[in-house]
C-alpha cells in the first residue's frame, strides 16, 4: 500500500530546531515540527514526525552538540512489554502480532495484526513507514531514517540518554510563557543494548494530551551511518485501547 504524506496543519507538537550545513558549518535554524496527514482514499491518519537535514561533518562544540540532540529525532522511551513464556509470546505472536521485517533498510518490530501499512515520504524526502488502526487519527507507529554525518559514530555522540532526553523535552515545553503554550514532560529515558528509549507526553492548553514512546538507534548501511527513529504515539485518552500495543511495538524494535 503507498500513501502521500502532505503537510499537516494541525500544530500539535512543535519540534526543535533542524541544522543546515555550509561550508562555514552554518548555525542551526528554527525549524517547527508539524504533523503529517497519511491519506489513504477516504482514511487520513496523522502520524508524527521530524524533519532533518544532515548533520554538519564539522565536530560541534559542546553548545552544537547539545542543539544537535534537539535536533536529531522525535524522540521517546519504550517500556519493555515481556511475555515470561515463550510458548504464550509465540502464541501472542500469531494471534494479535506480526513481525514486520524491512530487508532492504534491516530493521524489524512487531505490529498489531490488523493494523494497516503506509509508506510515503517526509516533505525532505525522508521515508517514513507507518503502522496504524482503522480508527483514531492519532494513534500510530511510524518509521523514520536520516542520515548521520561522520561525526556520529554511536549513540553516545549525542551525550548520554538523560542529557539527550532532557534537552529535546525542556526544547518542545513552552509552559512557562505567558499565555502558558505547549507542557512537554519527561516520563522515563534510558539506554538499553546500543538503543535510546525515551517516553514523554504533549499536552497544549484546551488539546488531549499525546503520549509517545520512541527507540531511537543508529547503523552504517555501508557508506555511511543512519539514524532510526521508531515512535510511538496516542491518545491519553486512549491508553486503554492502544497503549500497551504501541508499548510491545516500540520494546521490539531492532536493528537487524
Amino acid at each position: 500500500m503507498t500513501i502521500v504524506v502532505k503537510m499537516g496543519m494541525l500544530g500539535l507538537v512543535s519540534s526543535p530546531s533542524i541544522p543546515t550545513t555550509n561550508n562555514l558549518c552554518s548555525p542551526v535554524q528554527p525549524f517547527r515540527r508539524n504533523f503529517k496527514n497519511f491519506k489513504q482514499g477516504e482514511k487520513q491518519v496523522t502520524g508524527c514526525f521530524e524533519i532533518q537535514n544532515n548533520l554538519s561533518s564539522h565536530e560541534l562544540s559542546r553548545n552544537g552538540r547539545r542543539q544537535a540532540i534537539c535536533q536529531i529525532a522525535a524522540l521517546f522511551s519504550a517500556i519493555p512489554c515481556t511475555v515470561s513464556a515463550a510458548r504464550a509470546a509465540e502464541t501472542e505472536l500469531q494471534e494479535d502480532y506480526e513481525l514486520y521485517k524491512d530487508e532492504t533498510d534491516k530493521f524489524s518490530l512487531l505490529v498489531p495484526r490488523d493494523w494497516i501499512k503506509g509508506e510515503g515520504k517526509t516533505d525532505g524526502q525522508r521515508a517514513v513507514t507507518a503502522f496504524y488502526p482503522e480508527s483514531g487519527i492519532v494513534s500510530n507507529v511510524n518509521v523514520i531514517i536520516t542520515g548521520l554525518s561522520a561525526d556520529y559514530t554511536k549513540m553516545e555522540s549525542f551525550g548520554t540518554v538523560d542529557a539527550f532526553a532532557e534537552t529535546l523535552v525542556n526544547s518542545l515545553d513552552r509552559s512557562w510563557k505567558r499565555p502558558p503554550g505547549q507542557a512537554a514532560k519527561l516520563l522515563n529515558a534510558k539506554s538499553k543494548n546500543g538503543l535510546y528509549y525515551i517516553e514523554y507526553s504533549l499536552q497544549k492548553p484546551g488539546e488531549s494530551k499525546i503520549h509517545l514512546l520512541s527507540a531511537i538507534g543508529m547503523a552504517m548501511n555501508g557508506w555511511y551511518n543512519r539514524l532510526y527513529t521508531v515512535t510511538g504515539q496516542y491518545l491519553e485518552d486512549d491508553a486503554g485501547k492502544y497503549g500497551s500495543k504501541i508499548e510491545k511495538s516500540i520494546s521490539s524494535f531492532r536493528l537487524v
